[in-house]
């Protein structure tokens, strides 16, 4: 039983990094932009969602705002990569560098705790009454999947496929008139937006935020695409797939 119990947490915790590791994709693997800002976007995204909770907003209402926090956080890695010339890998180092001290200012303090009646794992729970981690896999799950659907049409349309042809072949789609300063900039607000989003929904699991509980998010992330792309490899028949 406690074997079972603790499958049941790493499933529930996998199910909610998994739209960390949609973000991370897009950064690392469509756009082939090394981006280190992640780690501090996901604790952007918890520290919004947790201040926004506390304060008596909706934790549903609290995570568009975090997705938007963490795709500014995105946006600002993306102008100092292609319009201050600075390296990729040192952009990322900055942002998450000032993304400490700005969610330190946003929280007020190191750690916040949370009433367990105000999270969203608490207002799922008045309608299906089930565990908490149950809760947490049905969540996360329907979250990716409603997340795949939309990348998916995103991609296919002409910014996507901008998007995507900046980090297959940055020279030709210049040719081909796309933007790719912007289109990196874009690509890296989604990516950033969606990482905070997963910062987001685990405060709202664990209860608590800390100001340095992105630290390792990007490792994470990273293992997440090596594992799936070992195991599951043979599925790159499409887009889709991917």
């Amino acid at each position: 039983m406690n074997l079972l119990s603790v499958l049941q947490s790493a499933v529930a915790q996998g199910a909610i990094w998994a739209v960390m590791a949609l973000g991370i994709y897009i950064s690392y693997r469509v756009l082939e932009f090394a981006d280190l800002s992640v780690d501090g976007s996901f604790a952007l995204g918890g520290a919004v969602s947790m201040v926004m909770t506390v304060n008596g907003v909706n934790a549903f209402a609290s995570l568009p705002v975090s997705l938007l926090a963490g795709m500014c956080a995105g946006l600002v890695t993306g102008f100092m990569a292609t319009k201050l010339k600075i390296p990729g890998l040192l952009s990322g180092i900055l942002t998450m560098l000032a993304l400490y001290s700005i969610n330190l200012m946003i929280m007020g303090t190191s750690n916040i705790q949370l009433k367990d009646n105000l999270s969203v794992i608490k207002l799922v729970q008045t309608v299906l009454p089930l565990p908490r981690d149950t809760v947490a896999i049905i969540i996360g799950a329907v979250f990716s999947v409603a997340l795949v659907l939309a990348l998916y049409w995103f991609f296919g349309t002409e910014l996507g496929c901008a998007i995507r042809a900046t980090g297959n072949n940055p020279h030709m789609a210049r040719a081909l008139g796309a933007n790719t300063d912007v289109m990196t900039m874009c690509g890296l607000a989604l990516s950033n937006g969606l990482v905070a989003l997963s910062g987001a929904l685990w405060v709202q699991y664990q209860g608590w935020a800390d100001v340095g509980m992105g630290t390792g998010t990007m490792v994470t992330g990273l293992a997440s695409l090596i594992i799936g792309q070992t195991l599951f490899g043979f599925l790159r028949r499409s887009f889709a797939l991917k």
